[in-house]
């Protein structure tokens, strides 16, 4: 049995190892989705004690929700899955915009709960900061619908440090979601003291950095999907950092293990992050994220993986 770990100071108590749900009916983001690979992916991670699935409204847009939603109903048994999902997003005839007033909040949590056929989702996320509306305001319309039963927990995603310190102004974040990987650790200077002293938990997205820290790629990899606009794809950068993961790559032989779980068991040694939400394409893939739990690090490790990726 997984031991079920509590999201800093949450009642969620979920498997450190979620499961990001950007490639379940993602078709704004991958090409060529195949929706009942999508579902089967679901099942097979709450079959496995993959409890926590991460979405969002922009994933299809809309359709990761839903999809996750006719799941949940086909199996009926809610409790067994721990929803996160996030909205900001105004799709417009121009492009996107992001929204993060009480009324658009509001509007954007009912819709979620109907595409997700639930009565309540247990941590929803603005998942970007618009340009107007004041952060604990914001944050006050999250905590009225957490009074309403209509969600849980309250997080916030890719805010910045100041505001994240305005949303948090009354206490009322839970979690905070922001790129970090090895490649990029910016969120260790500023965010992490914060989040510790507030004991808000810290849900990484990109762990992974798109497949870059798996150790599949060589130097004459080709990409033509989101990681093409990514930093750590751009060449030169892309050659340095396969360097850096070459230098780990023994440590993970040495236990028999893939670099990918070596990765990902490094970032549950940090302390300000519980669980983390790797992403896959199949089912299989759902599965072999779990193997992260078996990878016991070292002190010696864990300080070998922090000083080749220092930055």
């Amino acid at each position: 049995m997984t031991k079920l770990v509590q999201i800093g100071k949450t009642d969620l108590r979920v498997n450190p190892i979620g499961f990001g749900a950007n490639a379940v009916g993602g078709h704004n983001l991958y090409p060529n989705l195949d929706e009942e690979a999508g579902r089967d992916m679901v099942r097979a991670a709450l079959n496995h004690g993959v409890n926590f699935l991460d979405t969002a409204f922009i994933y299809g847009p809309k359709r990761s929700e839903e999809l996750i939603g006719e799941v949940l109903k086909e199996r009926g048994n809610r409790s067994e899955a721990v929803i996160a999902t996030k909205a900001a997003h105004v799709l417009t005839d121009d492009g996107e915009k992001f929204d993060n007033s009480p009324a658009f909040l509001k509007n954007a949590v009912d819709e979620a709960l109907g595409r997700l056929q639930t009565d309540y989702i247990d941590l929803f996320y603005i998942h970007f900061p618009d340009e107007q509306t004041p952060k604990d305001e914001a944050v006050g319309a999250l905590k009225e619908l957490k009074d309403a039963g209509k969600i849980r927990h309250i997080g916030v995603s890719n805010f910045s440090h100041d505001q994240l310190k305005e949303a948090n102004k009354d206490g009322y974040v839970d979690v905070f979601q922001g790129e970090y990987n090895l490649l990029a650790r910016d969120a260790e200077k500023e965010l992490f003291p914060y989040l510790a002293g507030k004991n808000i938990s810290f849900v990484p997205y990109f762990p992974l950095a798109s497949g870059l820290l798996t150790g599949k790629y060589d130097k004459n990899a080709t990409f033509d999907d989101l990681r093409n606009g990514l930093p750590y794809f751009q060449k030169g950068a892309f050659e340095a950092n396969l360097e850096k993961v070459d230098q780990i790559r023994p440590i993970a032989e040495s236990k028999g293990v893939e670099l990918a779980h070596l990765v990902l068991a490094w970032y549950l040694t940090r302390d300000a992050i519980d669980v983390i939400i790797p992403g896959a394409k199949r089912s299989e893939q759902v599965l072999n994220n779990v193997k992260t739990l078996d990878v016991q690090l070292t002190q010696e490790e864990i300080s070998k993986i922090d000083q080749v990726f220092q930055q």
